[in-house]
């Protein structure tokens, strides 16, 4: 791993060396054709295989029922903010909504276009340092699904738990996707931009009931009508085909070191050692709830903005790169998704302490 820095970015993120190292070959010439993957075209037979194979490794990884599509979009999550209810909703129907984050801000600003939202929660007025406990909300009977997001990149909440409801949810999983195990068949609809925890930016999963696409309305464009992807296995127009390729090299690396249980124990033990060092002390102080933080992107602060800058430049200039916090709330954020190492996680804590030492307030 010459001339590697760890890669805290929050997006597009770390991924694996090793698919790197696969996708670097596959570019230039792909299964011996004389061509790179990027030449080939999306009709041939392999690059079929190529989405063939990635859908399996979703539905194994995540234990996708068989009444569920999986589609392989473009647009990015930002898109389902409104093909979500373009499809869901309609005049008349109404969806609850949790504002845990800008992008939830952002879906519920999409959803109020197509019908009637229901914000049951918001941690708005607290600069969003937690999200709620079961209990602490309520989902109209007339919604038609409750949409929430799972992980807040920005603020770095995570739910720990996901709800209990009678209704369907709708979750964006974009920054937590196969870091933890759960229940699929909770769930409406899932989606999840690549760009975090399975790929290059490009591609946008979408995993969603059956009986969920005959609910468009028919003044529903053809290319935003999720329908129109399921009938066509996602190849209705040119899909992103690296974007997918690259998606099915990190399952194969996920499946290879023993899957979703393996990479939440994982997770934990980075996020643990990352926890324990700011909650030993003042010095750096933790933005979200204990009972509310992520596993995927650890938010702190510092005692000044200038501290803060000095703490990013220093920490950059021995490769821990990609610690500058969101541009909404300034800060701190080490992003450490699955493909994160833990050893970059071990050499963070060592710097903090140093860090810490050589300038006391």
């Amino acid at each position: 791993m010459v001339d590697r820095i760890y890669n805290f970015s929050p997006g597009p993120a770390v991924l694996p060396y090793e698919v790197l190292e696969q996708a670097s070959r596959d570019v230039v010439n792909f299964q011996g054709l004389g061509m790179g993957l990027i030449e080939v075209s999306h009709r041939s037979k392999q690059f079929i295989a190529v989405m063939d194979e990635a859908e399996a490794l979703l539905r194994e990884l995540m234990g996708i029922p068989d009444n569920y599509k999986v589609l392989f979009l473009q647009g990015g999550a930002s898109s389902q903010f409104f093909m979500v209810p373009m499809n869901l909703l309609g005049p008349g129907k109404k969806a609850t909504y949790l504002n845990t984050g800008t992008w939830a801000k952002k879906a519920i600003k999409e959803a109020k276009l197509f019908g009637e939202v229901e914000v049951a929660y918001s941690s708005e007025e607290q600069n969003f340092i937690r999200v709620p406990k079961q209990g602490e909300y309520t989902v109209s009977p007339d919604s038609e699904y409750l949409y929430l997001v799972s992980n807040n990149t920005i603020y770095g909440t995570q739910f720990p738990e996901f709800p209990v409801v009678e209704k369907m949810m709708v979750c964006d999983m974009s920054s937590d996707i196969l870091s933890r195990p759960f229940d699929v068949s909770r769930f409406g609809l899932i989606f999840a931009g690549a760009q975090k925890n399975l790929g290059p930016a490009g591609v946008t999963i979408v995993v969603i009931r059956e009986d969920l696409l005959d609910r468009a309305p028919a003044t529903t464009p053809t290319m935003l009508n999720y329908k129109t992807h399921a009938d066509k296995g996602s190849m209705f127009n040119t899909p992103p085909c690296f974007a997918v390729y690259v998606v099915g090299l990190v399952l194969k690396w996920l499946k290879g070191i023993g899957g979703v249980p393996a990479i939440d124990r994982i997770n934990r033990e980075k996020a643990a050692l990352l926890y324990a060092k700011i909650d030993e002390s003042d010095y750096y102080r933790g933005h979200a709830e204990p009972a509310s933080r992520s596993l995927m992107n650890v938010t702190f602060n510092l005692a000044t903005p200038a501290l803060e800058a000095k703490f990013v430049a220093e920490a950059e200039a021995i490769g821990l790169n990609g610690l500058k916090g969101h541009r909404s709330i300034g800060g701190c954020r080490a992003s450490i998704y699955n493909a994160f190492p833990s050893e970059g996680v071990a050499k963070l804590v060592s710097f903090m302490s140093e860090f810490e030492k050589a300038n006391p307030v």
